[in-house]
């Protein structure tokens, strides 16, 4: 599951902002990031299929489990690239991918990422970071489906594709742009 060895310390965050291959491509360029699985959470229906849940019938939503080392980023901070490459204004909705399973979603997997991820949404709304209101919805973190292995790495072993090019590779683009500091260094 993981790019590297998990440490004892890790953590574990599960986050839905649109198509898992987005989110996932972006959270593969963060440091501190040890490992990614891109998946479904949040439904009624046990180890359901990518075409069960694009059809939204199973009330899942499309998420990257993301494990991750908090001496080198925490969870607020995951949070934070998370609301800057996508878009938490639109309900069930990410650009033209559209229907609960595209769903903004927060699952913490522990009372200390709950309090920090409804504190986070509170703050940003608030200050109106966002023009229109956030309806990200933070849900219990129901059991995690790994999605088929083809998903897996999709962007970089499908950079090429017009849906990889015209939406994720933006997101990376931002990641990048509003987070340098936070990049993996080059190997």
């Amino acid at each position: 599951m993981s790019d590297k060895e998990l440490s004892a310390a890790s953590e574990t965050a599960i986050l839905g902002g649109g198509c898992f291959w987005c989110i996932e491509a972006v959270f593969k360029d963060v440091e501190g990031v040890l490992g990614l699985q891109s998946g479904y959470c949040g439904g009624h229906v046990s180890s359901p299929s990518y075409r069960e849940v694009c059809g939204g019938g199973t009330g899942h939503a499309e998420v990257v489990r993301i494990e991750f080392d908090p001496d080198v980023i925490s969870y607020r901070e995951l949070l934070e690239i998370f609301f800057v490459v996508h878009d938490p204004t639109t309900l069930n909705r990410q650009g033209n991918d559209v229907g609960t399973q595209y769903r903004s979603a927060i699952f913490p997997t522990s009372e200390t990422q709950l309090h920090t991820a409804l504190a986070l949404i509170e703050e940003m709304g608030e200050a109106r970071v966002f023009p229109s209101a956030i309806v990200t919805k933070v849900e219990p973190a129901a059991e995690f489906w790994p999605a088929e292995d083809y998903h897996r790495d999709y962007y970089a072993n499908n950079a090429d594709q017009p849906y990889c090019q015209y939406v994720v590779a933006p997101k990376i683009a931002k990641f990048r742009e509003h987070f340098p500091q936070r990049r993996k260094p080059r190997r």
